[in-house]
């Protein structure tokens, strides 16, 4: 029975929205992004910054290196980048077009401007508040829940845009996440017309390898990638997850390429499409067989992702490889057998790694989940399985995703609490 016309084109658009391209690191481009348009508003260069953002926010930020800034990081450096040489129009590519110049005047502009930042107490797990004044006037600006989404904008404390005003009208509405399910998601892989998704899919097979092969080739971060490669070999088990990796180098130390990214994370993107690209090389899979393997790691991630929330204390590189290791099985012939007992199994493995802000070890997190998938797939061909009631697995893949789900969702907000208080030396 084939799939439901109205599931169909959900999960085409639901891989338009997710596979967005972002340049860096998407928590503080979000923030860059907010600040640019605060600024857009005010219609000046700002005198003093107020930024309120929530734990989450505060995590992400304090240690990746922002892009196009000259190796600056932190909430400042983000914010300063986008005030300085941002185009709010852009929105997750908001910095990629700033000047050597620019870059100049965003570090002149840090020394000279007061910029004041505090833990937004209440509100969204993703959650950012910039405030900007010069001359007199202020703009504030408030992005929540997603990284694009501005919540309400302020001039001269008086609304002129809120998300539930009229003038939100016409947007598009966001697919349901709620339709996916692994059996409709194998079952959609193997139907679906290549040309709905040949876009997304190409664009992100060239943006998230081209970054892979740069951490691979030269010395980003604690060179992760490079570092399992002269260890291990080049085995494609090792290759898959050396890639991955070193993506993540790439990316988490400033490196200046886009990546397309999934569930609102650009380590997310790399690690669902690049194991699953050197096992298509590797075994010389058609374009069409990987097109449909990506299709399945893209939205096994999404599924696991949305029940979960963009940020929390869960680590997102467990859903992307975990995601991974199931669109390898399906370049292997696996169908939807084969991928829930995978997924199934590298979930129980890998499910307990925590999320403590990106930065150059969330390339060692991709690595490990990457393997889990692969061992995933491997222990269901040979035989093995973790069976339900074996600690969080429960009977049936669904049910199982279900358990992580509430683990990522809500059950770990006191961990994430305490790694925020660590991370802010706040005894």
């Amino acid at each position: 029975m084939r799939l439901a016309e109205n599931v169909y084109r959900t999960y085409v658009q639901i891989l338009k929205e997710e596979l967005v391209p972002a340049f860096g690191c998407t928590e503080p481009i979000s923030l860059a992004y907010c600040a640019a348009k605060a600024r857009e508003i005010l219609g000046a260069l700002p005198e003093r910054v107020e930024i309120q953002a929530s734990g989450n926010i505060i995590k992400n930020v304090k240690s990746v290196i922002v892009p196009n800034t000259d190796g600056l990081k932190g909430i400042p450096a983000a914010a300063a980048a986008g005030i300085v040489g941002g185009d709010p129009n852009k929105k997750l590519e908001v910095i990629a077009q700033v000047t050597a110049q620019q870059k100049q005047e965003i570090r002149e502009y840090l020394e000279r401007t007061p910029i004041e930042v505090k833990a937004l107490s209440d509100g969204d797990k993703l959650d950012i508040l910039v405030a900007v004044y010069a001359a007199g006037h202020s703009a504030e600006v408030r992005i929540s829940r997603t990284h694009c989404n501005i919540a309400y904008i302020r001039r001269d404390g008086e609304m002129i845009y809120h998300e539930e005003a009229p003038v939100c009208e016409g947007e598009p509405q966001k697919a349901d996440r709620g339709l996916l399910s692994i059996c409709d998601i194998v079952r959609f892989a193997e139907e679906v017309e290549v040309a709905d998704v040949k876009e997304v899919l190409d664009r992100q097979i060239s943006y998230n390898y081209s970054i892979a092969l740069e951490g691979l080739e030269h010395d980003w971060g604690a060179n992760i990638g490079s570092t399992l490669v002269k260890t291990y070999g080049d085995d494609v088990k090792i290759m898959s997850k050396a890639m991955a990796a070193a993506g993540s180098d790439a990316r988490m130390s400033g490196c200046e390429l886009p990546v397309v990214i999934n569930s609102g994370s650009g380590n997310q993107g790399i690690t669902v499409s690049v194991p699953v690209i050197v096992y298509a090389e590797r075994l010389r899979s058609s374009e069409e067989e990987l097109y449909r393997a990506l299709v399945v790691s893209n939205l096994t991630a999404v599924h696991i992702k949305h029940g979960i929330g963009p940020l929390s204390a869960f680590c997102g590189a467990v859903s992307a490889g975990c995601a991974a290791g199931c669109g390898i099985a399906y370049l292997f012939g696996g169908r939807e057998e084969e991928i829930s007992h995978t997924l199934v199994n590298s979930l129980a493995t890998v499910s307990g790694i925590f999320c403590d802000g990106a930065k150059a070890s969330c390339a060692a997190k991709i690595a490990s989940s990457v393997e889990a998938g692969i061992l995933g797939y491997y222990m269901y061909k040979n035989g093995q399985q973790f069976y339900a009631e074996d600690g969080i697995v429960s009977k049936g893949v669904e049910n199982t995703i279900r358990n992580v789900c509430r683990l990522g969702g809500n059950a770990m907000n006191e961990t994430d609490e305490e790694i925020i208080r660590i991370m802010t030396h706040c005894d």
